[in-house]
């Protein structure tokens, strides 16, 4: 063999140099999964497992590299990195490990005549241990399950050789395996059958009362039934007896072998982390566990049966006693649950148990159904179970069983009480998606339009099950373009219209009844004003409110929508609905509860996100001036964060769900509550660099505003609007808006509101390029400040000043205003980030003075300040100063870094002249080297 790993880890008998153990012992850990990615903390836990010290991540890339370099002279053979982890290309028939597997699994379907050959070349394979000198948890287990599968290997040839007559040939061997493993029962059945057929009954007897006695003493228990069965059939002298096969996959008295799994899904796509997930759970199973189940939990349509199916049959070979499957109809539209009793008849009768044979009591059905399957490396696939008593029946007792149950229901009990792997899954991505749709449909159908197959990928979300039944509906209308299909998917209203097949049960609206009538009345009415509340995800507080009911209840109520599946808890007491299930729950909650509970339901929504918006923006920013808010509605609870960090994180957290809330009120004509919304969070997306955000949000306040005829509203709204206008270079029309305001404000005579309005003009015109009109707006800002006796904002106008003179060369006029800016910033009632700001205008007037490493320390200073208070839409202004600064000091390597820093928040914030004016300056420096 190329690659030997059952015994010392080699390459083609020691011809090729893999370097020292350590490095050995990686192949070995990318070779037992050859051709499949191996993840980079997976790799480490198997060859350094938890006693060993972990290496650095260079030290293992450093070992996988010279790998790649050792077997770049094996041809075929290459270690390639994948995301997440490396793949070992390779044939497997190169590897022993995996021939082995292989022979054993052919000798097995093979006729008697053929399988000896290929057993006895499988175990010619072995050269010792596997893996000898691998010390890992990891290699342990599996050198525990290939020494069993070699075992098993070695009593299926006995098997072949005992019906072949060879028994006299075997007894010394197996008389010396007898003596080495005691309680075998299958060995020991055997050894009985040569000896009897050897002429040797009374010896074969007296074995079976020394195997008996052993079993008492040491277990406490009696020899199984297949032991028994065979003594009969000694006393008996029945002539057709010739094997005797307990536990092996072959030979007469072994009764069939089920083959119980569903055909392999033809349009299988993806799921290759959940794949290795199962994979790895059995190959950690060992002695000490009684049971491996891995529990596969998502939401109705996601494709469970799927992947439980499809990972069956790529390890058949795992399984050589058989596979067993039931459809226990947990939650099937049509027919009712099985019963456990049911399952266990069926299984008993596809293990060969004659109807006439099985006991009247279910509990004793349920002990033979156990006792077959004890010693036999079987699967057992229990798919669509409701709850863990529907399950717990059919576990087997043994340790070699392995058992995969597919739920809707997270099936805690089985995770706690039984030592389940939880796999939950997902929605495909939109790669995965359109794979799907191609295997369906045709490359060249999809091909043709490309746009309708993203649309109709983005429409159905990834559920496969809508996949699916989209397109069989295509499929059987040939002749309508795919655009067709993307134009009724669009139309919100009909969406689940149009994902039904016309047949009971073919839909996703039918999937998804079968999983709601599940439900509790009061985490049925939550789930459906979820729905109707239109956010993609919700905070637990929030849907406090929205129910009117208390955290603690609403907490439980949300357990058991996650257990369900119908809700993904994807962070703690935060909730995502995929689309199409929040499309069916407001349809639901529409057609199920009142007008006057919906709509009250929606008002506290709103008021929660409202008056917490209004609490953590006067955090944020609380030198603004504020709008009068009413009382929230009765049963609203809105949060009140308790510092800047928590303010920033709830804004970040429901920014969201904040749009969502201002849609909901313009809905439902509450024109107070929408531009008071697109009021208060707008700090929080200026400061964040939301700039996308503050338009959407300032259209539908000024909209709002303008209906409810408030002056000083619609003074703020253009305001705010021609704001968001100008941070997105849209000039003319914020001018446009900005001028608005400017009159209305003049003609209410409102200082305060004239001096705001001049301060966003200010701001504008400067992006504009027009330092001499921005200095205008900006020192009457001031003033009128001043005129108004509100002396804080006065004073916070001395760095816009200041800045400004900077920039139309004024320095030392700006510096002595900055310096008294900064002083009052960082005065008793100072604002941090002011201090930011100010520091950031000294920085520029050092710059500029060429005294670079004052400010270097300025720019240094504010950089921290404003990471510190999340201010993200300056950053990389100041991070492309900085650049400028170490350029100007003759520093170009400095300079280089921090101008790719800045091109990378640049375009995280979509500022697309920002990235072009610093791509523009490294072309400029990568041009002179």
């Amino acid at each position: 063999m190329e690659f030997g790993l059952l015994g010392e880890i080699t390459v083609e008998s020691g011809r090729v140099d893999v370097g020292h153990v350590r490095q050995r012992h990686v192949l070995a850990a990318l070779l037992v999964d050859a051709n499949r990615v191996v993840p980079l903390d997976g790799l480490t836990e198997r060859v350094w497992g938890e006693t060993l010290p972990p290496p650095s991540r260079s030290t293992l890339y450093s070992y996988l590299s010279r790998l790649r370099q050792a077997l770049s002279e094996v041809d075929g053979v290459e270690i390639i990195r994948r995301p997440g982890g490396y793949l070992l290309t390779v044939d497997p028939a190169r590897v022993d490990l995996h021939l082995f597997r292989r022979l054993v699994s052919q000798a097995r379907t093979a006729a008697d005549g053929q399988a000896p050959a290929l057993l006895d070349r499988a175990l010619g394979l072995w050269r010792g241990e596997p893996f000898a000198g691998v010390e890992t948890p990891w290699f342990d287990n599996l050198r525990a399950t290939l020494l069993a599968e070699r075992d098993a290997a070695t009593l299926d040839r006995t098997d072949l050789l005992l019906r072949c007559g060879e028994h006299a040939a075997l007894l010394p061997g197996l008389a010396e395996q007898v003596a080495a493993r005691p309680l075998d029962e299958r060995l020991a059945g055997q050894y009985m059958l040569a000896l009897h057929l050897g002429g040797r009954t009374t010896e074969s007897l007296a074995h079976y009362d020394r195997i008996s006695a052993t079993l008492l003493a040491e277990a406490g228990a009696e020899p199984g039934p297949d032991l028994r069965k065979l003594r009969r059939r000694i006393l008996s002298g029945d002539q057709t007896l010739t094997v005797w096969a307990a536990g092996s996959s072959r030979g007469v008295g072994a009764g069939p072998i089920p083959r119980q799994l569903p055909a392999l899904p033809r349009t299988f796509v993806g799921r290759a982390a959940e794949l290795a997930r199962l994979t790895a759970e059995l190959d950690a199973a060992d002695t000490h566990r009684t049971l491996v189940i891995s529990a596969i939990g998502g939401m109705g349509g996601v494709g469970k049966t799927w992947l439980a199916l499809h990972w069956a049959h790529r390890h058949l070979d795992r399984f050589p006693d058989g596979q067993l499957f039931v459809n226990l109809r947990g939650f099937d539209p049509v027919n009712p649950p099985t019963p456990p009793a049911v399952a266990v008849r069926g299984f008993l009768e596809a293990l060969g148990v004659a109807p006439e044979s099985l006991p009247h009591e279910p509990e004793s059905q349920v002990k033979l159904y156990r006792s077959l399957v004890a010693e036999k490396r079987m699967l057992v696939v229990l798919d669509n179970a409701a709850d863990l008593a529907q399950v717990e029946p059919l576990l087997p007792g043994g340790a070699r069983c392995t058992v995969i149950v597919t739920s809707r229901s997270q099936l805690v009990g089985l995770v706690a009480g039984h030592g389940a792997a939880s796999v939950p899954l997902g929605t495909l991505s939109d790669a995965e998606a359109t794979e799907l749709l191609i295997r369906h449909l045709g490359r060249e159908r999809t091909d043709a339009e490309p746009e309708a197959v993203a649309e109709l990928v983005r429409y159905c979300a990834g559920q496969p099950l809508a996949l699916g039944v989209l397109a069989a509906r295509i499929v059987v209308s040939p002749l309508l373009p795919l655009a067709g299909f993307a134009a009724e998917l669009r139309d919100v209203t009909g969406r689940l219209d149009a994902l039904e097949t016309g047949e009971l049960g073919g839909s996703v609206r039918a999937v998804l009844t079968t999983s709601d009538r599940a439900l509790s009345r009061r985490a049925a009415e939550v789930f459906r004003l979820v729905g109707l509340a239109g956010c993609p995800d919700i905070g637990l507080e929030a849907v406090a409110s929205l129910a009117g009911l208390p955290v603690g209840p609403v907490r439980q109520v949300m357990r058991e929508l996650v257990s369900a599946h119908i809700v993904v808890e994807y962070q703690p007491n935060r909730y995502r609905l995929h689309d199409l299930v929040r499309l069916y729950a407001a349809e639901r909650g529409r057609a199920e509860l009142p007008a006057e509970q919906r709509h009250a339901a929606l008002r506290r929504l709103v008021d929660f996100h409202l008056h917490t918006a209004d609490t953590a923006d006067r955090i944020l920013a609380p030198v603004r001036p504020r709008i009068p808010l009413d009382p929230p509605a009765p049963g609203c609870v809105p949060l009140a964060p308790a510092d800047e960090a928590a303010a920033l994180a709830w804004f970040d957290a429901e920014r969201v769900g904040l749009l969502a809330a201002c849609e909901t009120a313009r809905d439902n004509g509450w024109d107070d509550r929408t531009w008071q919304l697109a009021w208060a969070m707008n700090s929080f997306h200026l400061q964040r660099g939301h700039r996308h955000d503050s338009l959407s949000s300032s259209l539908l306040g000024l909209d709002a505003v303008r209906r409810l005829g408030d002056p000083r509203g619609v003074v703020i709204a253009h305001r705010q609007l021609g704001h968001a206008h100008d941070r997105l270079g849209q000039h003319t029309l914020a001018a446009a808006q900005l001028e608005q305001a400017l009159d209305r404000v003049e003609q209410l005579g409102d200082l305060v509101e004239t001096a705001y309005t001049h301060r966003v003009l200010a701001l504008a015109a400067e992006r504009w390029g027009d330092d001499q009109r921005a200095l205008g707006h900006a020192t009457e800002a001031q003033r009128l400040f001043e005129a108004a006796g509100d002396t804080v904002r006065a004073q916070r106008m001395l760095n816009s000043v200041g800045w400004l003179l900077a920039r139309l060369g004024r320095y030392a006029e700006a510096r002595t205003l900055c310096e008294q800016a900064l002083a009052a910033d960082r005065g008793e009632d100072g604002d941090p980030r002011g201090v930011a700001v100010t520091l950031d205008s000294l920085g520029f007037i050092a710059q500029r003075l060429g005294e670079h490493t004052v400010a270097l320390e300025h720019y240094s200073e504010a950089l921290g300040l404003i990471r510190e208070l999340g201010m993200n839409y300056i950053e990389a202004e100041i991070t492309e100063r900085i650049a400028e600064t170490h350029a100007a000091a003759g520093d170009s390597r400095l300079a280089v870094d921090a101008w790719r820093r800045a091109a990378v928040l640049y375009q995280q914030q979509g500022v697309t002249r920002g990235v072009e004016r610093v791509q523009a300056r490294l072309a400029e420096v990568a041009g002179r080297g």
